[in-house]
């Protein structure tokens, strides 16, 4: 006889229910725990063994054991930032200075004085583009920039419908399918806010098709995206599991294995194929031990080191992305704290942008990138992770114009994806490289463009994945990983 330790459903959600004999009994998986982080690590076991990628090798192939995605959401625009134009009309020109950098005959503006030091450290790719059909809504070119596909369902304001589970995976959930991590960490981790545009909450951040077990964790901690100081309150609880698990249910269904092992030695006999033990075990390690927990504490940072990333949101959200890859996670994504279609700190600077990107996003955005890259190459780190800094696009060339239908004030630009601007460093990238060339209002590519589907085949190649890998999607239908071949230039 079977005996269930505890009291039967008292730390459940309906603790007014018991645990029925089927409840018990159910074999097939991880169905038989129930339980939905033991199940994300059995699925990625599963997938990555029915996978077999080509080996291409080559420039850059399986450099990188992790990435960092830091989401310019909202799209900053290149032309104040790091592809200033001289000799242009005023209706173009930045009203901020050009500087030199620490690479001879590159200059950002004025806005960006501390990643012009380390311009040695990345590689700028100054001719994005969306040619020949521009994504002018946000959450299109959002989608298409995580996803390397164009979404089908545009609702009738112009912005996309709710995620859904017949969408195309997020790269990083194509990440962590292909290339499971091996400590026991979370796989992939997006903090500190979902993409979103307005009421469009999360397009594109999912695994999509690939199901939940791929989705990313996501730590998103309370309080309103002007408050700069709320990732210095995270708690372990802000880990977003699936509602329903939770240590005392982990530990108490530990003992419910522990006594069906031992009581039904031919039901163990008849699982063991699906290694039961082993994906439960890294799931409770992973929830119960430290591991987690230590890697969120940003207290173990000095404070000279939390300095230095800036205190703010985006800042302390780079620190804690190299933290997350120091422990062993695979994918983080770094989301810019402050949605499209918003004011303040956002990029999307229809108005008064010189003031807002001169005292909101711009210095927030130069502490934060150049303390990463530093932090990452200092400690020996850079050379397997990828570090990608980009937006869904750019800003229109003349001020004041409308591109996408919005109003646009004198100092303001409106949406421009035919030409913008991405920086890509580490896991074999050429430091001190600028690759391609816009033209001299910013306008389009002069040499060189590169499609967002090619940036994310760059991504694939960067861990030993060739982007020509076949998913198959809701209807069992094949799909490449993404239509597009990698940029093997941008490697040394």
């Amino acid at each position: 006889m079977i005996i269930v330790p505890g009291r039967p459903g008292k730390d459940l959600c309906d603790s007014h229910l018991g645990m029925t004999r089927r409840d018990i009994l159910r074999v097939g998986g991880s169905s038989l725990m129930g339980l939905s982080l033991g199940s994300l690590f059995q699925l990625q076991a599963a997938s990555a063994a029915t996978t077999t990628a080509p080996k291409i090798g080559g420039a850059g192939w399986g450099k990188a054991k992790s990435i960092i995605m830091v989401y310019l959401q909202g799209g900053p625009s290149h032309l104040d930032l790091w592809d200033p134009k001289d000799n242009v009309p005023d209706n173009v020109r930045s009203e901020f200075k050009p500087i030199d950098t620490k690479v001879p005959g590159v200059r950002f503006t004025e806005i960006l004085p501390k990643l012009a030091q380390i311009t040695d450290k990345f590689t700028l790719i100054r001719s994005m583009s969306y040619t020949p059909n521009g994504l002018f809504n946000h959450t299109a070119a959002i989608y298409q920039m995580m996803t390397g596909y164009t979404t089908d369902k545009v609702s009738p304001s112009g912005q996309l419908e709710p995620p859904s589970p017949k969408d195309f995976p997020n790269f990083g959930s194509n990440l962590i399918r292909l290339k499971p991590p091996t400590e026991p960490m979370l796989p992939f981790v997006m903090l500190p806010r979902p993409l979103q545009e307005s009421n469009v909450v999360g397009k594109g951040g999912t695994a999509g098709f690939l199901g939940k077990a791929f989705d990313p964790y996501t730590l998103y901690p309370e309080g309103d995206d002007m408050d700069m100081a709320k990732m210095s309150r995270i708690k372990v609880d802000d880990l977003q599991l699936r509602p329903e698990v939770f240590s005392v249910r982990l530990e108490r269904r530990a003992k419910l294995r522990d006594a069906i092992n031992s009581g039904m030695p031919v039901l163990e006999k008849a699982v063991t194929d699906y290694n039961l033990d082993e994906y439960y075990d890294r799931a409770l390690k992973l929830i119960v031990s430290g591991r987690a927990r230590e890697a969120f504490n940003l207290e173990q940072e000095t404070p000279k080191t939390r300095d230095s990333y800036g205190r703010n949101t985006f800042g302390q959200s780079c620190l804690l992305a190299r933290r997350l890859v120091e422990a062993g996670t695979r994918v983080v994504e770094v989301v810019w704290p402050k949605v499209a279609n918003s004011d303040n700190h956002s990029w999307d600077h229809h108005v008064g942008l010189t003031q807002r990107m001169k005292d909101q996003s711009g210095p927030m955005l130069d502490t934060g990138l150049s303390a990463l890259l530093t932090d990452l190459d200092e400690r020996g780190m850079l050379d397997e992770t990828l570090v990608v800094a980009v937006g869904e696009f750019g800003r229109s060339p003349q001020k004041g114009v409308s591109t996408s239908g919005n109003g646009n004030s004198a100092d303001g630009r409106d949406h421009w994806p035919y030409c913008y601007t991405a920086v890509v460093a580490g896991a074999g990238i050429k430091r001190g490289n600028v690759h391609g060339k816009s033209d001299k209002t910013g306008s389009a590519p002069a040499e060189d463009p590169v499609h967002p589907g090619e940036l994310l085949a760059t991504i694939y190649r960067t861990f030993g994945i060739d982007p020509a890998t076949i998913v198959y999607n809701h209807l069992n239908q094949p799909r490449e990983l993404v239509k597009a071949e990698a940029v093997t230039r941008l490697f040394v």
